[in-house]
């Protein structure tokens, strides 16, 4: 049993990273819509418990950095992305080390459910969401200066139709910290939104699949 966790385990975190580049839409300062790429890691907490999940996780998120590798390096070297080196390592951190190792959480209702399928969606909506909020954290801290801009520029999100009476409220009302918030809010939502919402609504149809696998 041992043996076969692992080895599916580096199956699920493989097809996770393959996944993970086939992106939907891109956002230009980071994050994409991809084809349910979240989905292989959570399913390694669900099928072998929580620590085991954890660790796959964790892996993920190793190679994560390393596939981004251009952008984390982009944040210590010299240049207009370079940052603090404390500010640096605690995006990394929390970008990418505490965003993804959170999907390994995904098997944490699996014993106080009666249907596994109920276990298997509430994982899956855990763990995204804190994934989430890790990037909103992020971003918060780190990237509100760009907040203005997103609101207000004529290249941000204003100059989308149904967004302007929203962006004309943020701008008139919000400001400092709040106006960072929405933004990180906003910018992070505008992709792992749309990646909750896709990977809930396939979750039944490979939960299926394993079911009648096993």
């Amino acid at each position: 049993m041992k043996t076969k966790k692992i080895v599916t385990s580096a199956m699920l975190i493989a097809f996770a990273l393959i996944l993970s580049f086939v992106q939907i839409f891109v956002l230009p300062f980071g994050g994409s819509i991809t084809l349910v790429s979240m989905l292989p890691v959570i399913l390694a907490g669900y099928l072998f418990g929580t620590k085991t999940g954890l660790i796959a996780a964790f892996a993920y998120s190793v190679l994560q950095m390393i596939a981004g590798f251009g952008t984390v390096s982009a944040f210590f070297l010299p240049g207009d992305s370079q940052m603090a080196p404390f500010a640096a390592i605690s995006i990394c951190l929390i970008d990418y080390v505490f965003a993804y190792t959170v999907l390994g959480l995904g098997g944490v209702f699996r014993p106080y459910c009666k249907k596994e399928i109920s276990s298997m969606v509430l994982g899956v909506f855990l763990t995204i969401t804190l994934r989430y909020i890790m990037h909103i954290i992020s971003g918060y801290i780190f990237f509100g200066q760009w907040a203005e801009w997103f609101f207000s520029d004529s290249t941000g999100l204003s100059q989308i139709t149904v967004f302007k009476g929203f962006c004309d409220w943020v701008m008139n009302n919000l400001s400092g910290n709040g106006l960072a918030l929405v933004y990180s809010v906003t910018y992070n939502g505008a992709y792992m939104i749309p990646e909750l919402i896709i990977t809930l609504a396939v979750t039944p149809i490979v939960f299926k699949a394993i079911r009648k696998a096993m």
